[in-house]
């Protein structure tokens, strides 16, 4: 544990095989293996030729897992415990930020249906001119059945 781990991930590497996140994590092999069993946000991808392919995310993780294990002594389940309380306080954050989010949008969408003079909200506005003209349309249709009569003959007349 003499060089520093944070050296070699400055590379711009996009992917890292197994032999060279143990370097750089200064574990073995076959212990990254374990930890991939025991820890489920822990999964590497694998190439065509089934060699394991570690992002930077995962690196980083493999680095906070040891630094965890090995410097802070904590147990496999106390990791586990770490990592959850994360993932939760995230979720958490970002439902309090959903729901913070929702309710400005709903201040804006009362705000925009307000009418100018702040009387009635403009689709009141709106339903109610529409129901007039449909009321009006009704009306006139109406008006031209009243004055159209059947004759002696059940023929139509049209009185205007």
């Amino acid at each position: 544990m003499g060089s520093s781990p944070q050296k070699n991930l400055v590379t711009d590497k996009l992917f890292y095989k197994i032999g060279e996140v143990s370097s750089i994590a200064e574990v073995e092999p076959h212990v990254l293996r374990y930890w991939e069993s025991e820890f489920s946000f822990l999964k590497p991808r694998k190439n065509k030729t089934g060699q394991r392919v570690y992002s930077r995310k995962d690196v980083e993780q493999v680095l906070k897992i040891r630094d965890l294990l090995y410097k802070e002594k904590f147990t496999i389940a106390g990791v586990r415990r770490k990592f959850a309380s994360k993932s939760q306080n995230k979720q958490s954050v970002s439902l309090q930020t959903v729901q913070g989010v929702k309710k400005k949008l709903k201040e804006i969408l009362h705000t925009l249906n307000k009418s100018p003079d702040g009387k009635r909200p403009r689709a009141a506005v709106k339903q109610t001119a529409a129901k007039k003209k449909a009321t009006a349309k009704k009306k006139a249709t109406a008006k031209k059945k009243t004055r159209e009569s059947i004759d002696e003959n059940g023929g139509a007349r049209l009185f205007l």
